[in-house]
């Protein structure tokens, strides 16, 4: 399965987390999918790129380390200083209703913007 594959099915786990209001652990994303835990920020880099080009908040932001509560280092959609303001605009989305991005999509927009670990603003 390709990343953008892999990064396709999470965006269903982050959708559903962000209509329950809820964080994810790293560990947990890993628990939920299967994906091995270091491999679990590669997986987001596809859907960080397209909330970006797509205009939408940044998704991403719901997956965090269990020691600080923060995003890892390849999150780039927002400062530590915009966290809260951010985190308010993802879980005021309707993810449900924007659907799910292909592989395709997801594939095309790190293409396009790769971001993690790249700021993206």
């Amino acid at each position: 399965m390709t990343r953008s594959e892999r990064a396709s099915q999470l965006w269903a786990v982050l959708a559903l987390a962000a209509t329950n209001r809820q964080i994810l652990t790293y560990k947990m994303v890993s628990q939920l999918t299967g994906i091995m835990t270091p491999g679990v920020g590669q997986m987001l880099e596809p859907i960080q790129s397209f909330c970006y080009l797509q205009g939408l908040p940044p998704l991403t932001i719901l997956v965090v380390r269990q020691e600080s509560g923060l995003p890892g280092d390849g999150f780039t959609a927002a400062s530590a200083a915009e966290f809260a303001k951010s985190l308010k605009s993802v879980y005021e989305t309707d993810w449900l209703t924007l659907g799910n991005p292909n592989p395709d999509q997801l594939e095309a927009a790190v293409q396009e913007k790769p971001s993690n670990g790249h700021p993206l603003f």
